[in-house]
């Protein structure tokens, strides 16, 4: 609340110049969105009974300027293992040494049980891009990632190729007024789900401020490799959806919880790093403890962004379909970049993170990508135990993006998308195909985590323009 004055902050009783320039700068930081009452009621409280609010994540300093006293301290520090815990690696070839690095360093945290390295692996903040780490009653907001829930849905449809050849124009259509792409935006004419009423939005003040982004956003993508694409998709024999051994029509979309994901995420572990002191290099995968209210507060909340995600991709597949007519026969949908509770061999709960990595227990479908021109797999859970039960999320990443973008041309993509059969609405040289591993050799380093069941293939592809 920028127009709060010094007059009036003394006539509280903030005669002090320090407490009354931490007022100011506090108040027109964290509590911009309250109201004139509200605000000054907070300030008579806090100058009536300061010391209750010397523990105060925003209000303790001038708690403490009022005071003289400093807050109790409310941090523990912790040293990394001598040596890391138990990890397994799968297809090491087509993994880079800093992947493996942050493994190492991510086994070595205090709470770590397992862990796995997924053939898809590169290097990512904190832990690795197809890490998944199992620990002991504790959440690590990096190792759940910033887009929470991301996750892909496929769509079978009852219609062949025939379709792509006779309406080519009306799906490039609705790829464009039914999608949107990018951090900021909306859909001109904004959908509705019941998760925007979802009573979790009142459970912390937090979530409540979030309500409004999460209903602008809802059915649109992110930017990146967040992609909504028509293809073709072989379903193979015996197939757990029980469908006839033949090619359909298929939709198949990839994208997260947008703004509600990244802000739960930046928000919980900058408690995470104030409360739970780590090493520099691990400081990224400070945890926080499910016991306590914070731990609790980020296990709802990253639920919640879970749920939203599901809701946007729903969205976009009831719309599109809409759109053109279609029905869909089934839909197979699986999250990365989540935390599940769930059993050890042994029997005792975990928290299992897996941070671009598809749960594969027996008999999960889940979905695989590739890239813009290569297959995605439709793949079945083997169950794993060593691999956390467990498989990679896509092709993984070859190249950063500055270096796709340094060695990729916009012509050369073009010519990649038509030798490919491929259109593409929107998209850059930074997804170029050439800036990911071969997807068919991360599928084969991983034949012991999954049963692959069908192969799709992009033929429309909508995703962001950079």
């Amino acid at each position: 609340m920028s127009n709060l004055k010094t007059k009036e902050l003394s006539k509280m009783g903030y005669t002090n110049d320090q407490a009354r320039s931490l007022v100011i700068n506090t108040i027109s930081k964290h509590y911009k969105h309250h109201t004139t009452t509200e605000i000054t009621e907070l300030l008579t409280q806090i100058i009536n009974n300061p010391e209750n609010y010397l523990d105060h994540k925003h209000l303790g300093k001038i708690a403490e300027t009022l005071t003289g006293k400093t807050k109790s301290r409310d941090f523990e520090a912790f040293s990394l293992s001598a040596q890391p815990g138990p990890y397994k690696v799968y297809g090491t070839k087509e993994i880079d040494t800093g992947a493996k690095k942050q493994m190492e360093l991510a086994m070595s945290l205090p709470v770590a049980i397992q862990g796995a390295l997924m053939p898809d692996a590169h290097t990512g903040y904190g832990l690795p891009i197809g890490g998944v780490i199992a620990t002991h009653n504790a959440v690590i907001p990096y190792a759940v990632g910033v887009d929470i829930g991301c996750r892909m849905s496929l769509s079978i449809i009852d219609e062949s190729a025939s379709f792509f050849m006779r309406y080519s124009h009306q799906i490039k259509q609705a790829l464009k007024n039914h999608t949107h792409f990018g951090m900021e935006g909306s859909l001109d004419i904004q959908p509705y789900h019941e998760i925007l009423d979802s009573p979790v939005f009142n459970e912390t003040e937090f979530l409540r401020r979030m309500q409004g982004k999460a209903a602008r956003q809802l059915g649109t993508s992110g930017s990146g490799n967040h992609f909504v694409e028509f293809g073709e998709i072989e379903l193979f024999e015996n197939n757990s959806m029980k469908l006839p051994a033949k090619k359909y029509m298929a939709l198949l979309s990839h994208s997260g919880s947008r703004g509600l994901g990244a802000n739960i995420a930046g928000h919980y572990t900058q408690i995470a790093v104030e409360r739970c002191r780590l090493p520099r290099e691990v400081q990224k995968l400070a945890w926080l403890d499910l016991a306590t209210e914070a731990g609790q507060e980020y296990w709802i909340s990253m639920n919640l962004a879970g749920e939203y995600a599901k809701a946007c991709h729903d969205t976009i597949h009831q719309t599109l379909l809409k759109s053109l007519g279609l029905q869909t026969l089934t839909n197979i949908e699986n999250h990365h970049n989540f935390a599940w509770k769930e059993k050890s061999a042994n029997g005792n709960e975990m928290i299992v993170h897996r941070k671009g990595a598809t749960p594969a227990h027996q008999g999960e479908m889940g979905i695989i990508p590739g890239s813009m021109t290569a297959p995605a797999y439709l793949i079945a859970g083997k169950g794993a135990e060593l691999s956390l039960n467990s498989a990679s999320h896509g092709a993984g990443r070859a190249m950063s993006r500055t270096k796709a973008k340094q060695n990729m041309t916009a012509s050369a993509l073009k010519k990649l998308l038509n030798n490919a059969g491929v259109t593409l609405i929107g998209g850059s040289v930074e997804e170029s195909p050439m800036a990911y591993k071969d997807i068919e050799k991360v599928i084969a380093a991983q034949k012991d985590l999954i049963e692959v069941q069908g192969k799709f293939l992009p033929k429309i592809v909508r995703m962001n323009k950079d």
